[in-house]
Formats: structure tokens, sequence, C-alpha cells
């Protein structure tokens, strides 16, 4: 059974790149001091008993370069969905006008953007340990194998494998936070 085996790495990178994608998800819901639709992405809205994504309860639109519109369909979450906006910790405070809730977003300071720099260092400290934890789960199944009767040589070769994946995708987290926070630091 030992020579049989072979570590899926084409899995474990598709569940790295996974990790990569939700990074830049959230990378994207940082503002930068322009406005855009995804910075929304995150924020939830309690609409009819379960938390629901803003752009499920209404048109998020960018009309501006310094302002993000929600259009309401139901009048009876503009409250909430302001409500979400104001607790989401996006430091914007929105305008009620009708069933339109306006968002202008404001210049950052220097306070503001040191704060978002270290928001990327924690989203990209997540996916540092997301990576990991596939790493463990890659040695996780190298050791059963070993458990199995899979040779000492066949048990180094992937170890180094799962390894070099490993090290490959931690250093592109590390590029993707430094590029945030190089965008962030700009005036």
């Amino acid at each position: 059974m030992s020579e049989d085996f072979e570590l899926d790495t084409d899995d474990l990178k598709r569940r790295m790149d996974g990790a990569m994608s939700n990074l830049k998800t959230e990378f994207a819901s940082l503002r930068t001091g322009r406005a855009s639709a995804s910075m929304l992405e995150p924020v939830m809205v309690d609409a009819y008993g379960s938390p629901t994504p803003i752009n499920q309860v209404g048109t998020v639109n960018v009309p501006e370069p310094r302002m993000v519109t929600v259009n309401v369909w139901d009048k009876g979450l503009v409250n909430k969905v302001e409500k979400a906006i104001r607790e989401s910790g996006l430091g914007i405070n929105p305008q009620l006008n009708g069933t339109i809730i306006m968002l202008p977003i404001p210049e950052l300071n220097e306070e503001r953007r040191r704060e978002l720099g270290k928001v990327a260092a924690q989203y990209a400290e997540h996916a540092r340990v997301a990576v990991r934890n596939l790493r463990r789960d890659g040695m996780d199944q190298i050791k059963k194998a070993k458990a199995d009767g899979l040779s000492e040589d066949d048990q180094k070769f992937w170890e180094v494998e799962v390894q070099e994946l490993t090290d490959t995708y931690i250093k592109k987290v590390d590029q993707a936070l430094e590029t945030k926070q190089a965008e962030i630091m700009q005036v």
C-alpha cells in the first residue's frame, strides 16, 4: 500500500488559493480613501431574522469617487441597514434620504490609516493561519500513510513538498499585505 501513496497537492493548492482569495476579498473591503462597492461586502444586516449581506437587501452604487449609495428595497429595513453600516467599523457616517442611504467617504487621516494597516495585518494573519492549518492537514495525511507503511524517504519527500507549498503561500500573503499597506498609507 505504501507504494501507492500520493499526496493530493493539487487539492492543497486549491484550498490555499481559497485562503488567498478570501484575503483579497477582505482587503477589498478596506477603504483606502476611494469609494468602492466592495467595501460593504462584509457588512451583514439583520434582515428577516437572519444575517444577510447588504447587497441582498439593496442596490449598492458608487455615483462619484467619494460617495457610495445603498438603495434599500424594503422600507422597513432602512434603519437596520443604517445601523449595520454604523456598527461595521468602517468609520463611515451614513446619511438617510428616504430609502437611499448615502455614505460619504471622508479623507483618511494618519491615525485612521494606521488603524486600517493593523486591520489589514489581522486579515493577513488569518490567511497565514488558514495556510498553516492546511499544511497541518497535509502533514497528518503523510503521518497516516507512514503508519500504513510509507517509507521514511517517501515521508520526507512529501513533507518537503508540503512545506515548500506552505512557504510559497505565506510569501504570497506577505506580499499582498505589503501592497495593501502601501496603498493604505498612500496619501
